[in-house]
């Protein structure tokens, strides 16, 4: 779980502040610091207090699928849906604890589980587990109100969501990077579920025109319903399959989607798919060896295809939420040796650590990377008074590393194919 969850604000931040808090119950009585970014003005830094590790644990359990125990760890509550199993007798009201089934192995209604499992944080039950398991069909709403988690996250459920996007904060410096500019015309590859996309048609004043791609249809359905949610109007969602995105010839329709010609866009930004191991909560990694190996050439598929879309002069971002160096400091040597026409950049901002050695960059090379690696920062248990006391260049420092695993390169292409 990130110390701090990031927040991108898509409008003004200061006046909703009281109201982000205003009726949290998990906040009140506590007087929690919000951090101002000192180089990116539309973010603000929410600290996150935990793990707690003196949390009484109740004999009533309640075990939920790791999707809904992720949720949980950023602060929500648990949804009937999420759970799989409850004591025997719980009842309406009870104190129970909540733990996380990672390996997927409880079965749906089990009365007692004794497999892998991962305590969340304590809760009332909302529900009898009658209730819950109700033979006439499955129920939605709150199963379990969390009123101590082990990770004292604010929950932003229906709070303002016209005018605030949650983001870790790699994500949004990717966009930064990539710096739009208000009438040009941006392609972001592999899309969804949107984060990027809007904050890049926001970073323009939604003046240009934002290509959204993703070759799965409900991801791309999210991506529509998050521009629209937001008002942004420059972002056009296509259902496809990235590789593919090249055209070879002129289509009279070429406008409404892709295929695209060559050196059709200003900037691209390829957010490649990748092996995740960056990500933050996770409790359990469900890969295999085979489909970690996987990525690496569709990762050079992809890329291909930007640096043939990409217009000479543009700029090409390529990032990743992994940490291994096969799909990021390797991928950028591959791509320095087959693309001549690329150039790496600086970054602006550069706020993670340089790229990492053992792909045959040269040192120079590697500081133009930029690379958000956790694994380097000591974790403790936060709690109020460390928040308190601390200095607020300290805290905004610790969030800075203290973030998912994240990778970014920057390219223009400084003449045609």
């Amino acid at each position: 779980m990130s110390f701090f969850p990031k927040i991108s604000f898509q409008h003004e931040v200061e006046e909703y502040l009281t109201k982000v808090f205003k009726n949290n119950e998990q906040f009140k009585g506590l007087c929690v610091p919000v951090l101002e970014h000192p180089k990116l003005q539309d973010i603000l830094l929410i600290p996150v207090i935990g793990p707690r590790r003196d949390l009484k644990k109740h004999a009533s359990e309640v075990i939920v699928g790791a999707h809904c125990g992720y949720a949980v760890l950023r602060g929500a509550h648990v949804y009937i849906p999420g759970i799989t199993s409850t004591s025997r007798f719980m009842k309406a009201g009870d104190l129970v604890s909540v733990y996380s089934d990672i390996e997927g192995k409880c079965k749906r209604g089990a009365k007692e589980f004794e497999g892998v499992k991962i305590f969340l944080g304590n809760g009332i039950s909302e529900l009898s587990r009658s209730e819950v398991f109700s033979s006439s069909g499955p129920l939605n709403g709150m199963g379990i109100r969390m009123i101590e988690p082990v990770y004292l996250s604010p929950s932003f459920d229906n709070v303002l969501p016209s005018h605030l996007f949650l983001q870790n904060l790699p994500s949004v410096v990717v966009s930064h990077i990539l710096n739009p500019q208000p009438g040009e015309r941006i392609l972001d590859m592999c899309a969804a579920p949107g984060g990027k996309t809007t904050h890049l048609a926001t970073l323009m004043h939604d003046q240009g025109e934002v290509i959204a791609m993703d070759k799965i249809a409900n991801k791309v359905k999210k991506i529509k319903q998050n521009a629209e949610l937001l008002q942004l109007n420059c972002i056009k969602a296509f259902c496809y399959d990235g590789t593919k995105a090249l055209s070879v010839e002129k289509r009279e329709d070429e406008q409404e989607g892709p295929p695209f010609l060559a050196e059709s866009f200003d900037r691209i930004l390829l957010d490649a798919p990748c092996s995740g191991m960056g990500q933050r909560p996770n409790m359990a990694y469900p890969l295999t060896l085979k489909e970690v190996t996987s990525y690496q050439p569709l990762q050079r598929k992809l890329f291909t295809v930007a640096v043939k879309l990409l217009k000479p002069g543009g700029v090409l971002v390529y990032s990743t939420c992994t940490i291994t160096l096969s799909e990021n400091e390797e991928q950028i040597a591959w791509a320095l040796k087959t693309f001549p026409c690329l150039q790496l950049q600086p970054q602006e901002p550069h706020i993670g650590g340089e790229g990492m050695r053992g792909a045959g960059l040269s040192l120079d090379q590697l500081k133009l990377l930029q690379r958000f690696d956790p694994s380097g920062v000591t974790l403790q248990g936060m709690d109020i008074n460390f928040l308190q006391d601390s200095r607020e260049d300290d805290l905004i420092s610790l969030a800075n590393k203290d973030c998912i695993g994240f990778f970014i390169a920057k390219f223009i292409k400084s003449n045609s194919e």
